[in-house]
């Protein structure tokens, strides 16, 4: 039975695990200092040999894209951390910035320092204040040690390093809308090529990464690329941190190896809500197809999910039990798409206002099969075409629970209305 790797979260239960204190005396900022003392190009290739993929969502090779930005250009580099964490059911970064902010610096020095950055950000969701609180405190902590600012630790190395507000656009995840709002222009996707490697952030070249990817990268430094690529599957190496929440009895952050099972996390989190039983549940968060019971001895790695359908995304494992009516589930994930598209693609603009309204209609039990038939067809003319992501992700719930759950939709239809008692979903139903 695979078994659980607290590496980020090692410390997540001492007192002081956020401050400069704990976290030096936990053995941090060590690794920085080896960092410091090495080739760019060195680190950059022991971040590829670790087989690191992002931890956002996309899982694109973390040392991959390091050695896409152009060296010796005579342009200013910079990294940008996406910590617009703003997914239901993902909840991995935010925890990870309270309880060890300082791992994050950590890996932001190392990783600019590659790069050959000298100016960083931390790009934070508006909403999460106590968050950005602490990421300041965190930072300026680090400049008084002389971790960060003008020639750090005597190297030659400057790196000025930035917290900034986001003002909660669920669109700003995506990496070229979170530009622009970093630049002061309203949150879009820009249209790619150019790549952010080479014209980002302020037309310089630019790498931005997840706050979970750029956390991983002192636990490499220090004990190997080897140590890390040990770990996971032969194409998903490494840990990661699984967020479970919904129906289960200890919801909560479990940090194990990429390619455990659900089954196995349920197991340490003690199964479903005591006399219930798992119905669907997400993979990587309400962007990504669902999973039913029949899936609980999948992977949760990148090949594996993706084989069975689905997408690893953000490893949110949302959790639903036979309570849950899974047409108005999915109503909930479509009305926040429709709340958080930014308007500037028809098909994203119009199909998830198209989503809302008919789903709306066949939770109250108004319609017919033939409604079915037309979601999928715009579906259809939402994935693929829209301008970025959100539209996709989009889809994935409304598609894939037709694929699985036709039968409770028709049930909808026969019945004049939703069969399900909304207060037996709730989390502390029979609770005592």
């Amino acid at each position: 039975m695979t078994t659980l790797t607290p590496i980020l979260t090692k410390t997540w239960d001492q007192a002081d695990s956020f401050t400069l204190r704990g976290y030096e005396n936990a053995g941090g900022y060590q690794a920085f200092r080896t960092a410091l003392g090495m080739n760019p190009d060195d680190l950059i290739q022991a971040v590829k040999d670790s087989g690191l993929r992002g931890r956002g969502g996309a899982g694109f090779p973390t040392g991959l894209k390091w050695g896409f930005i152009p060296q010796g250009d005579g342009k200013p580099h910079y990294l940008v951390v996406n910590a617009d964490e703003s997914e239901p059911g993902t909840c991995k970064d935010i925890p990870l910035m309270m309880a060890n902010p300082h791992v994050l610096i950590e890996g932001i020095i190392i990783s600019s320092f590659a790069i050959r950055a000298n100016h960083a950000f931390i790009y934070v969701r508006g909403e999460v204040l106590h968050v950005i609180r602490r990421l300041q405190q965190a930072v300026a902590d680090a400049y008084e040690a002389g971790y960060l600012g003008k020639n750090i630790l005597g190297t030659g190395f400057d790196l000025e390093l930035v917290v900034h507000s986001g003002a909660g656009a669920y669109i700003c995840g995506e990496e070229t809308a979170l530009l622009d709002s970093l630049e002061g222009f309203r949150g879009q996707p820009r249209l790619k090529p150019p790549f952010p490697a080479v014209a980002g952030l302020y037309g310089g070249p630019t790498v931005i990464n997840n706050v979970e990817s750029i956390a991983s990268v002192p636990g490499i430094v220090a004990n190997g690329a080897d140590w890390f690529a040990a770990m996971g599957t032969e194409k998903s190496k490494g840990f990661g941190i699984f967020s479970l929440s919904g129906h289960v009895t200890r919801p909560g952050q479990y940090e194990a190896p990429l390619g455990i099972t659900l089954r196995e996390l349920l197991d340490m989190a003690g199964g479903i809500r005591n006399g219930h039983r798992l119905k669907f549940w997400t993979p990587g968060g309400s962007s990504t197809p669902l999973f039913t019971d029949e899936h609980l001895d999948v992977p949760l790695d990148f090949e594996s999910v993706g084989a069975a359908g689905s997408m690893l995304g953000t490893r949110a494992l949302q959790l639903f039990d036979e309570t849950t009516c899974v047409v108005r589930a999915v109503l909930r994930w479509s009305e926040f798409y429709a709340h958080e598209s930014c308007g500037k693609c028809t098909p994203c603009r119009e199909g998830t206002y198209w989503y809302k309204q008919m789903l709306k209609r066949l939770e109250k039990g108004e319609g017919s099969e033939k409604d079915l038939d037309t979601l999928l067809d715009l579906s259809d003319n939402i994935l693929g075409r829209s301008f970025c992501a959100l539209g996709d992700g989009a889809t994935s719930p409304v598609t894939s629970s037709i694929q699985y759950f036709r039968d409770e939709y028709i049930q909808h239809f026969e019945q004049g209305g939703c069969p399900f008692d909304r207060a037996a979903s709730t989390a502390w139903a029979g609770a005592k």
